[in-house]
């Protein structure tokens, strides 16, 4: 399993300093509140010490509705002058007995990864899936690093690139 402290490059917000107000979308999950709630913690922390601006959160009830709900915050603020330069998917998916939690994390990541290749603007992949909630917890502060953070660097290091480009 990657642990953040292994990527340093991952982690350094150096280049990050004269980011002016970059803009972020973050749309996250209902299901498995307390584990989201501690990935948006981490993630506006990140945004504060920024100065980013979070243009709207809005909430769905499970991973499934992710990706439909992304591509509406895009559409409403598309030709708005202070539309997102990125959306944060948030959500947890916890191993059951059954088949669902494979549909579930396909369905996602084949939907986030639509939208990175359709939208103009980035969409960050901060869904954790996880085999136990011991797993989320080794990844919201643990041995795995914080990934509400790490998600939150990942959408400032792709706005900056961005710009550049």
């Amino acid at each position: 399993m990657a642990q953040s402290q292994h990527s340093i490059s991952l982690l350094d917000t150096q280049s990050l300093e004269h980011l002016e107000k970059a803009r972020v979308a973050v749309v996250h999950t209902e299901w498995n509140d307390k584990i989201v709630r501690e990935q948006l913690n981490g993630f506006e922390s990140v945004m504060n010490r920024f100065n980013a601006v979070i243009v709207t959160k809005v909430a769905v009830p499970g991973c499934f509705e992710l990706p439909f709900a992304i591509k509406q915050v895009w559409e409403h603020y598309a030709d708005k002058p202070h539309k997102p330069e990125a959306i944060v998917a948030f959500g947890a998916v916890i191993r059951g007995g059954t088949p669902h939690f494979e549909y579930v994390c396909q369905a996602v990541t084949d939907g986030v990864l639509q939208l990175n290749l359709t939208l103009p603007v980035p969409t960050i992949f901060g869904v954790l899936t996880l085999d136990t909630e011991e797993q989320a917890w080794e990844r919201l502060g643990g041995i795995h690093g914080h990934k509400g953070e790490e998600a939150a660097i990942t959408a400032l290091k792709m706005i900056k690139n961005s710009r550049q480009l």
